[in-house]
């Protein structure tokens, strides 16, 4: 009998490499990675786990041990390598091993949905004696055809199909007279290809590369042979970074026939235009995106595992794909915090890309026009057997040029209206952005309007000083966001962007009972409003979370907007990336300002990447790019940079700062959130947590700085209030002294991550 550790599917920590569990002779052998049922608990609770290590001989008492209860035979097992992957990332993200493991494996793959028995058949291993007809030998020699291709089993239908037959009835024939056999096979079966959506692919031309993008690809493939590396391509916005991933791929995927790729990108530059360019290059692609049915999402991995794909493009989640053979890891728009899950296990997939890459000892290229300063700052100060390499792409393809980008001051702008008009009206758009918009439209040229803000409003509240009464969530202590309905009796309604909650709006103050209430803080569909007014011939569409209801939603919009049915799109930060529209001629920003004054660290490179982003969308065609950044700010740093395209100044000044007060990537951070319904247990659990964490940091000698606990930004969220503890480690060995510190309050039974308390390495949000 042998032995098995297995990591159950269950969100407490129970040991951090599984539980021990005996495997019989019926089941044996069991390998890593395979889905299986065990007991748990003295109830002994069926419940599914994976198997993280076959073993010989047992840990403890034989005597004590429980056995296996059944393997998942249509489960294929994980491949060693995210076995390897998951055992680093519970110990790196402190969370529960059975719970990473589990969020390798799609729930519909779990389920086996859209799984269905179809019988199929069978040359016979030993043909019978006797004459065919022409039909019936025309059948068998399409078997033998297909045999030599690799093919061993057919649809009767698709058998009879290729064979030239009206109907399977010959088929059949052949089955009764023992040329052909049936057999049962299970298979995954969609009732549409995701691959469908993005159109019949084009043939592809084959595009040769700059001398910049030609640089970067020789550094790439040269550096293949030695294994595991890091490269960061910062390429200006439009330099053709995808085409080096591409060119890339393609000499790994094409110079080995078992040989697969991974390309991420954020979910929402996850569009059919994206898609496309992959699927004219390659020939066997796979998607995972949180638009596919879970039957879709089954099939591609599926297709993944048994290596019938071998380029995957897909969201965070496919930095697991279980590729038998991966060589190559792209992830594209590496700044972007859609890569950071923000539950368990709360990891960041470009963090988890490198490391899977170095378990798998193959190349990683991460690409950006705003690098996170984190990539940007390892790969500046990385020593050489790091092996992180730092690329430039600095102009854009086809000698376009990068846009003129202006600056307007809104309060400069607000006084030269006043003065103008008399009129305290307050317009979103400014002149300088009217009259482009004017000439653009007339130009019948396109252009793009962000405004990181949705609803209609930001805040509601009275007008009178001495009062101040502001409408606030019953469950969070935040403002509610007013959204206009006309077909309210009072013309809309509030809702809470953090918990979901809805009501009407009050017609009057509550407080003072002597003032209607006012709406200030625009959001987009205050700007569509103004749009319909200044513009009412322009065609419009909005996107953002309210409009942007399911996926779908999402690449219709944007379809409709490159056929040219519209000439202005509007948005939040979902328009800010991945979008490649030759006709767009302008790129209005309405605030620059709404991430800018946030209390979190990350605020100013936040702001520059969104004002970056959004001005590259600008100038992609034959006819240069203007761009309009309207800011109440206009002598910020951050915004002035953007506006000079200067990453550099921007990333080499703001590392400055961070490394004077001691932040990442300087340092390495921690946060814990205490949660509880009750304020005084929650600051009391809070306390009692910092206290422990303080007093093994002392014990252990680490060094290591606790601030806290104090409240969360946001100190109430869904009724669940919230205390915050910031542990931060400075070089060197950062990294190691925070694990270490939290994997001893873990093995001690202090620091679990559970719905009470979310353990966050690495955040990248801190409200």
């Amino acid at each position: 009998m042998g032995y098995v550790r297995v990591a159950p599917e269950q969100s407490i920590d129970l040991a951090p490499s599984g539980l021990t569990y005996a495997v019989p002779r019926s089941l044996a052998p069991l390998r890593p990675g395979n889905r299986v049922t065990v007991p748990l608990g003295r109830g002994n609770r069926s419940v599914a786990g994976f198997v993280i290590e076959a073993m010989a001989e047992p840990d403890l008492d034989p005597t004590l041990i429980k056995p296996v209860l059944q393997c998942d035979p249509g489960h294929p097992p994980l491949t060693d390598d995210l076995i390897a992957l998951a055992r680093w990332m519970a110990g790196y993200y402190c969370c529960p091993l059975g719970m990473v493991v589990a969020a390798m494996i799609p729930a519909a793959v779990k389920r086996r949905t859209g799984t269905v028995a179809m019988r199929r058949v069978v040359r016979a291993a030993e043909p019978p004696e006797g004459t065919l007809t022409a039909l019936q030998r025309r059948i068998m020699e399409t078997t033998a055809e297909g045999q030599a291709q690799g093919v061993t089993s057919w649809e009767m239908r698709e058998l009879a199909d290729k064979a030239g037959a009206r109907t399977v009835g010959a088929v059949r024939r052949l089955v009764e007279k023992g040329w052909l056999c049936l057999q049962e096979e299970t298979v995954v079966r969609a009732r549409h290809d995701p691959l469908d959506e993005v159109g019949s692919p084009a043939p592809h031309v084959a595009i040769e590369p700059n001398r910049d993008q030609n640089e970067v690809i020789s550094a790439v493939v040269g550096d293949l042979p030695q294994g595991f590396s890091v490269h960061l391509l910062h390429g200006v916005t439009g330099s053709g970074k995808t085409e080096v991933y591409l060119q890339i791929m393609a000499c790994i995927v094409d110079g080995d026939p078992e040989a697969s790729a991974v390309m991420l990108v954020p979910e929402i530059a996850l569009t059919p235009q994206t898609v496309r360019r992959i699927v004219e290059r390659f020939d066997a692609v796979a998607v995972l995106h949180s638009g596919l049915t879970a039957a879709q999402r089954h099939e591609q991995w599926q297709r993944i595992r048994s290596g019938r794909a071998r380029v995957v493009v897909g969201a965070r989640s496919a930095v697991f794909a279980p590729l038998p053979k991966p060589a190559l890891i792209v992830v594209d728009e590496e700044h972007d915090t859609s890569y950071k899950q923000d539950q368990l296990p709360r990891y960041h997939a470009r963090d988890v890309a490198i490391k899977r890459g170095q378990l798998l000892g193959i190349p990683v290229i991460l690409g950006s026009a705003t690098p996170s300063l984190e990539s940007y700052h390892n790969a500046k100060t990385a020593p050489p057997e790091r092996r992180y390499r730092l690329h430039n792409l600095p102009r854009r393809v086809a000698g376009r040029s990068l846009p003129t980008v202006e600056i307007v001051d809104m309060n400069e702008q607000r006084r030269r209206r006043h003065s103008a008009t008399g009129s305290r009206a307050i317009h979103l758009l400014s002149l300088e952005l009217e009259s482009a918009m004017t000439s653009v439209l007339a130009d019948r040229g396109q252009l793009l309007l962000l405004l990181n803000r949705r609803g209609y409003a930001s805040h509601v509240g009275c007008p009178d000083p001495q009062c101040g009464w502001q409408l606030q969530c019953e469950f969070c202590d935040v403002a509610l966001v007013y959204h206009k309905q006309a077909a309210l009796p009072v013309g809309g309604f509030v809702r809470c962007h953090h918990c979901g909650s809805e009501q009407l709006l009050p017609a009057q103050c509550p407080e003072c009972r002597a003032h209607r209430i006012v709406k200030f803080g625009p959001g987009t569909q205050r700007v569509e409003e103004e749009l319909a007014k200044k513009f009412p011939a322009a065609r419009a569409l909005r996107m953002d979370a309210d409009t942007m209801r399911r996926g779908r939603d999402y690449i219709d919009t944007l379809a409709r907007f490159g056929r040219g049915e519209a000439d202005i799109l509007l948005g939040t930060q979902m328009i800010a990336k991945g979008l490649d529209f030759p006709n767009v001629q302008l790129v209005g920003v309405i605030s620059a300002d709404t991430a800018l004054h946030l209390p979190d660290f990350r605020a100013a490179e936040r702001t520059f990447q969104m004002v970056a982003q959004v001005a590259g969308r600008a100038g992609r065609g034959e006819k240069a790019g203007h761009v309009i950044v309207q800011t109440s700010s206009p002598e910020d740093v951050a915004i002035g940079l953007a506006a000079r395209h200067d990453y550099a100044g921007f990333a080499d000044a703001e590392l400055t700062l961070r490394a004077q007060v001691g932040l990442p990537p300087s340092a390495r951070m921690a946060r814990i959130v205490v949660r509880h319904r009750d304020a005084t247990r929650c600051a009391a659990e809070a306390g009692a947590l910092t206290t422990a964490l303080e007093a093994m940091n002392q014990r252990l000698g680490l060094s290591v700085v606790v601030r806290g606990p104090d409240p969360c930004p946001i100190r109430r969220i869904a009724d669940h209030h919230r205390q915050q503890i910031e542990i931060i480690a400075a070089p060197p060995g950062a990294g190691g002294r925070l694990q270490r510190l939290m994997t001893a309050l873990r093995n001690a039974g202090v620091l679990r991550a559970d719905a009470r308390t979310a353990v966050d390495v690495d955040p990248v949000a801190l409200m």
